[in-house]
């Protein structure tokens, strides 16, 4: 294996995201890859043991999973992918491990389908907010972002049956994520229904 400059690969993508991102990204912002998803990789890779090259790939897949907004908002992820295999070589990344990076950043497409450990974590950590105590924030900054890019109407009614529903569906793939984040989502779930009962039960006074 060569040897992989993952600090400056990582620095050459936040400079982008940070400059080039559209500011109607409120939710697939510079934050959400650089304070959201890259810790939560790290954190579960640490926890789950990861070996240094596995720790690599999945933390460089991170770094470079939502570069695709760059490029475009829809199926992002092969922008994400083609920006990736353009950018990581430059940082002394091998063939081998860019086409792993891409292998995993491919995994965080919706719905997730990972296939392998590596995939099974980065699909976790992209999602970690499903747990955390700001989720109900970063969701109100999701549907913002969502009218804005699908020129849609969309009410709040539907946007938190939507989510409630995601929620309700939504599994950890890895037993550390489940270990780390499953009880906050059961929380954030419960904030959810709230929620929508109050959005559906001030709709029926206006009736």
């Amino acid at each position: 294996m060569t040897s992989a400059d993952i600090e400056s690969a990582g620095q050459h993508i936040y400079a982008r995201l940070e400059r080039e991102l559209s500011p109607h990204l409120l939710y697939h912002s510079l934050y959400h890859t650089r304070d959201d998803v890259v810790p939560a990789a790290i954190r579960l890779a640490t926890a789950a043991g990861l070996g240094q090259e596995e720790w690599l790939i999945l933390v460089t897949a991170a770094m470079y999973h939502d570069a695709g907004f760059l490029l475009t908002y829809a199926q992002h992820e092969q922008g994400s992918i083609h920006i990736a295999r353009e950018a990581l070589p430059t940082f002394g990344y091998s063939p081998e491990q860019v086409a792993n990076v891409i292998d995993v950043i491919a995994a965080t497409r919706m719905p997730q389908k990972p296939n392998g450990f590596l995939q099974e974590l980065i699909c976790d950590a992209d999602l970690n907010m499903l747990g955390r105590d700001d989720f109900m924030q970063l969701n109100r900054l999701l549907l913002q972002e969502t009218r804005h890019f699908s020129n849609q109407p969309i009410t709040e009614g539907n946007w938190y049956h939507e989510q409630t529903k995601f929620l309700e569906g939504h599994h950890f793939f890895t037993r550390v994520a489940h270990e780390f984040l499953s009880a906050g989502k059961a929380r954030n779930l419960g904030r959810m229904r709230s929620t929508l009962a109050s959005l559906n039960g001030s709709e029926e006074k206006m009736k």
